[in-house]
C-alpha cells in the first residue's frame, strides 16, 4: 500500500482509540504497513490526555467504548480550543441511521464501516488530511437544530465537515451496496447449484427405494425360504447363520427406510393445516404396540391438541419420538409413556415422555446429529436417523426441539409448534 501524499511523520502523528486488544493490534499493523507514526490509546481519557499533550495530525476512534463512548470522545475533542480542528475519524457498524446524526451533533468529520478495507482506511486518512486546510479556514452554520426520530439534536458541525460525513456515509453505503450485488449474484450461483444436487437427491432416492431394496427383499426371501423349506436339511448351525443373514438384511433395509424419510424431510413443500395431533399420535401408539412393542404400557395421551403444520410431517415426526419412547422404556417393570402439551418459557410446547432407559445429558449434544446414538446396536436396535429426521422436520415448521433425561428414570423430549387448543370434534 502506498499514498500519493507524503506526510513527515517524524513530526506529526495518528492517535487512535480502540478498546479491542485484537482491533488495536490490527490497526497498529495497517499503521506499521504504511509507515505511519501512530500512538493508539485504550480509552478515551487516556487519549484526551495524550491529545493535549501532543497535538495528532488526526485522531481515530471507536465508538462503542467504555466510560465514554466515541461520540462523546469527538465531542470533547472539538469542544477543546487547541484539538478542535483536528479530523476525528468514527469507526462504527452504521447499523442506525441515528448514528449518523450522532456523528454530525459530534462534530464528526468521517466514518468508517465495520469491518473496514486498510486501502479504504488509508484513502480516508489520506483525504482529511489534504483536505485539513480546507476546514480550518471554512466558516461554520454553528448552533443549527435538527429533529430526528423525535428527537432534538444541535449541530455543531460546519458545512466542510457535514459534507465530508456525509460523502463517507454515501461512500459506505455504495461499496456496501456492491458487495450486496456481489452476494446476490453468488446466492442465485448457490441456488442454481440446489437445485442440480436436490434433482440428484432424487434420482439418488429413486435409485435406492427401487434398485436396492429390491435385491435386498430377494436376499430376505431366499433366506426365509431356505429356513422354512430345508429346516430338515440345514444343520443348526447353518440355520443360526441364515437367521443372522435375515436380520442383517433387515437392518439395512430398515436403514434404507430411514434414509430415505430423512430425505424426503427437507424436501417438498409443507402444507400446513389444522391437525389434531392428539388423534394421530393416539394412531401412531395402536400401530407400533400391535407391531412392534407388544406389552403391558400405560400410555396416556392428552386429548384434542390442535397443531397448524404438516400433516405428514407430523405423522413422520411422532412416529420416530413414539417409537424412542417404547423402545427405550420396553424393558422398564411398568413403562409408562406421555404425550400432552406442557407451559415452557410461556410458551405452550408438546412433550413425549417416558421413564425408560434415559441417558446422559453431558454424552447427547449431537443427538440430533444422522447415525448418533448413545445406546449400541446389541442393546436397543435402531440406525441413528430418526432424531435426525425430527428435527428435520421441526426447523422446516419454524419451530424448536430438545429434551431432557437422566440415566434410569427416563426421558422427555419438548417440541414447540404453534399449539391450538382446541375441543372441535370437526378435526
Amino acid at each position: 500500500m502506498s499514498s500519493n501524499i507524503q506526510i513527515d511523520f517524524n513530526n506529526h502523528y495518528v492517535l487512535a482509540v480502540e478498546d479491542s486488544m485484537v482491533q488495536a493490534k490490527r490497526l497498529q499493523r495497517f499503521f506499521d504497513d504504511n509507515n505511519i507514526n501512530a500512538t493508539i490509546c485504550k480509552n478515551g481519557a487516556e487519549a484526551l490526555e495524550t491529545a493535549q499533550k501532543r497535538k495528532p495530525l488526526i485522531i481515530i476512534s471507536d465508538i462503542v467504548m467504555p466510560l465514554m463512548d466515541g461520540y462523546a470522545f469527538c465531542s470533547r475533542v472539538k469542544e477543546n480550543p487547541k484539538l478542535s480542528d483536528v479530523p476525528v475519524i468514527l469507526l462504527t457498524s452504521l447499523s442506525d441511521p441515528l448514528d449518523i446524526v450522532k456523528g454530525l451533533q459530534a462534530g464528526a468529520d468521517n466514518f468508517i464501516t465495520k469491518p473496514y478495507d486498510d486501502d479504504y482506511l488509508l484513502a480516508r486518512i489520506n483525504y482529511l488530511i489534504a483536505n485539513r486546510h480546507v476546514s480550518q479556514t471554512s466558516s461554520g452554520d454553528v448552533g443549527l437544530e435538527i429533529v430526528f426520530q423525535n428527537q432534538q439534536f444541535q449541530i455543531n458541525s460546519d458545512r466542510k465537515q457535514i459534507l465530508n460525513l456525509l460523502l463517507s456515509v454515501y461512500e459506505a453505503a455504495v461499496n456496501r451496496n456492491e458487495h450486496l450485488i456481489e452476494a446476490r449474484r453468488e446466492l442465485e450461483e448457490t441456488n442454481e447449484s440446489l437445485k442440480a444436487a436436490n434433482k440428484e437427491l432424487e434420482a439418488f432416492s429413486h435409485t435406492v427405494s427401487h434398485d436396492l431394496k429390491s435385491p435386498l427383499s430377494n436376499v430376505t426371501g431366499f433366506a426365509e425360504l431356505l429356513l422354512s423349506d430345508y429346516k430338515d436339511v440345514l444343520e443348526s448351525e447353518a440355520k443360526e447363520y441364515v437367521k443372522w443373514i435375515i436380520r442383517s438384511a433387515s437392518n439395512m433395509s430398515k436403514l434404507i427406510e430411514d434414509l430415505l424419510a430423512f430425505s424426503r424431510s427437507g424436501r417438498g413443500e409443507i402444507a400446513p393445516e389444522k391437525v389434531n395431533i392428539s388423534r394421530t399420535a393416539a394412531s401412531v401408539f395402536k400401530e407400533l404396540i400391535e407391531v412392534n412393542y407388544a406389552g403391558n404400557y400405560n400410555i396416556h395421551i392428552e386429548e384434542d391438541i390442535v397443531v397448524n403444520a404438516d400433516p405428514g410431517l407430523m405423522r413422520i415426526m411422532l412416529n420416530n419420538l413414539i417409537e424412542n419412547a417404547l423402545k427405550y422404556s420396553q424393558r422398564k417393570e411398568g413403562p409408562e409413556v406421555a404425550f400432552g402439551k406442557t407451559v415452557k418459557n410461556q410458551e405452550t410446547v408438546l412433550y413425549i415422555r417416558d421413564n425408560g432407559e434415559g441417558f446422559d445429558m453431558d454424552k447427547a449434544d449431537d443427538l440430533f446429529r444422522p447415525f448418533v446414538r448413545l445406546h449400541s446396536n446389541e442393546e436397543y436396535k435402531g440406525t441413528g436417523v430418526g432424531l435426525s429426521t425430527v428435527k428435520r422436520i421441526v426447523d422446516r415448521h419454524g419451530g424448536a426441539i430438545w429434551f431432557e433425561s437422566e440415566p434410569g428414570k427416563g426421558t422427555t423430549f419438548y417440541v414447540a409448534l404453534e399449539v391450538i387448543v382446541s375441543q372441535s370434534d370437526n378435526l
